[in-house]
């Protein structure tokens, strides 16, 4: 071999050697693909309740206190805090070193601004801010808050699992009005979001946040150490469900988080794959309009829910026995509030009774715009079974099909249907929502300042308050049915039944953590 020859074969295995190695890092990063339940358009978790906004901003950013798995509320952030005996004085103070996403300090200023932009929409929030006198930030770690009267649910307040949790951003982003949305996505949690790469209706990109501390602990549901074993997560926006299990099957993606049910059998049976009930029971509900006609009479409210048949509904929707069952309690059945004591609701359907009822309360026949989520599959198979009950009830209904992001938007309207309005809409929550009455949005009686729906009833709000007051829990108990029963005397919302919900894994996927509501750190990717 010439000398030409042999130099040119030595750069060209040096120029090889450099590629590889240029490309080594990349190469070895671990990626994780996750269909999630539905598609990300909203960024803002104070802004709305969509869970796919919750779980974005469980991804992005980090809570104060957080919810085990138990139910035991532990700190997150914060590192130790103090009580008063007589709920009238608290003081907290974060951890060292804990900073956002951007590499700026997170301090207490960014703590109390967040406190009120969340307090100005969420239910809790609001009846904390009301109660205190003072809240002050000592130093940079450490800060008050004095009440003007007993607030024995703080901490409560502070680990509120979903709708809305107390996320913590930085003190200018939490300085958006709250009836805004925030644009800036700089984050206290254990993924950074990528702005750049984000994607609605295709794709939203995470990457692990390099400046986030985790506890050092194991992490233990919305408590304990959110520690993040990969370099990136992706969430692949896949609506058909045969596409989605198609996609599994074959590996194009690693986890998707809700199964489509009718796809539950396939994918049970793979050897490949494993199916996880990741956050427990959900209650579907069908949510109606209080603010404008024919709702806005507590009869005809009522007439409907009385037309609710929930095993219909949920072998409709859910299909697979072992899947479903009925629960006519707003709370969690077999949870501490649950009770049979639900006045006229049944959760079986009486027609002759509605029909009566509508006669009496002087229904004109008047059409139901019932919204149908069609891009949804886990939602969009109740809509047409609750618009042919409503129906035998004697209802006239307009069922309009729409895609659950603009049925997100179409719900915050307070206007006539003639004008874009609706008068109901069927969804899901997690046990996180309803095991509470203070936690869960929809329970408000509080008219336009209260959640989409927009029941006035002074006499739930004021139980709720008494619910609050008392530290008792035989009392609470007390007080959460007769929380119940304002619940169906005013028609706020009717219960369709509960579903446990499955994620579905590859085998190579290990380290899900139970959690209230869908959590993503802690996986593995082997």
């Amino acid at each position: 071999m010439n000398l030409r020859i042999k130099n040119s074969l030595a750069a060209v295995a040096a120029a090889a050697a450099i590629a590889v190695m240029s490309v080594s890092p990349a190469m070895a990063e671990t990626v994780l693909k996750v269909v999630p339940h539905a598609d990300l358009k909203i960024l803002d978790p104070v802004w709305t309740t969509a869970f796919v906004t919750r779980h974005h901003g469980y991804m992005i950013y980090d809570t104060l206190f957080g919810l085990s798995q138990s139910g035991e509320i532990r700190p997150q952030l914060v590192d130790t805090y103090t009580a008063s005996p007589d709920n009238m004085h608290f003081s907290f103070t974060l951890r060292e070193g804990l900073k956002f996403s951007d590499g700026s300090d997170l301090t207490t200023k960014d703590v109390i601004q967040s406190i009120k932009r969340w307090g100005a929409r969420d239910n809790l929030g609001a009846k904390l801010l009301a109660a205190l006198d003072k809240m002050e930030a000592k130093d940079a770690r450490t800060f008050t808050l004095d009440f003007k009267e007993p607030f024995g649910m703080v901490l409560d307040a502070f680990s509120k699992p979903s709708s809305i949790p107390l996320f913590i951003m930085p003190e200018k982003v939490a300085q958006t009005d709250p009836f805004k949305q925030i644009t800036d996505m700089t984050g206290s949690g254990p993924y950074a979001f990528d702005a750049e790469r984000y994607r609605p209706g295709e794709r939203v990109v995470y990457l692990k946040n390099k400046y986030y501390k985790p506890r050092n602990e194991p992490a233990d549901g919305l408590a304990g150490g959110k520690h993040v074993n990969v370099d990136e997560l992706d969430w692949v926006i896949l609506r058909d469900a045969q596409t989605v299990a198609n996609a599994i099957t074959k590996g194009e993606v690693d986890m998707v988080e809700m199964v489509p049910n009718e796809q539950y059998p396939i994918l049970k049976a793979d050897k490949n794959i494993r199916l996880e009930n990741q956050t427990g029971k959900q209650s579907a509900m069908l949510h109606i309009n209080h603010a404008i006609p024919p709702f806005n009479n507590p009869k005809i409210a009522q007439a409907a829910l009385m037309a609710i048949n929930q095993i219909a509904l949920q072998r409709a929707q859910i299909v697979h026995k072992e899947l479903y069952n009925a629960c006519k309690s707003i709370y969690p059945c077999g949870s501490m509030y649950a009770s049979d004591n639900t006045g006229y609701f049944t959760g079986k359907p009486q027609f002759e009774k509605a029909k009566a009822l509508l006669k009496e309360a002087g229904y004109d026949g008047t059409p139901i715009v019932l919204m149908l989520p069609a891009d949804m599959p886990s939602l969009n198979k109740y809509p047409p079974v609750m618009a042919e009950l409503l129906r035998r009830a004697g209802f006239t209904v307009d069922l309009q099909s729409t895609d659950w992001a603009t049925l997100v938007t179409r719900r915050t309207k307070t206007s006539p249907t003639s004008e874009g309005g609706w008068n109901g809409f069927i969804t899901f929550w997690n046990q996180a929502d309803t095991f509470n009455p203070i936690f869960f949005a929809p329970l408000t009686g509080s008219g336009l300042k209260g959640w989409f729906g927009w029941t006035d009833d002074p006499e739930l709000e004021r139980l709720k308050d008494a619910f609050i007051k008392t530290s008792d829990q035989a009392e609470r108990k007390k007080i959460a049915e007769g929380i119940q029963l304002r619940v169906m005397e005013s028609g706020v919302y009717g219960m369709l039944g509960e579903a446990k919900p499955m994620v579905a894994l590859r085998n190579n996927i290990s380290g899900l953590v139970p959690a209230p509501v869908s959590v993503f750190w802690g996986l593995k990717k082997d």
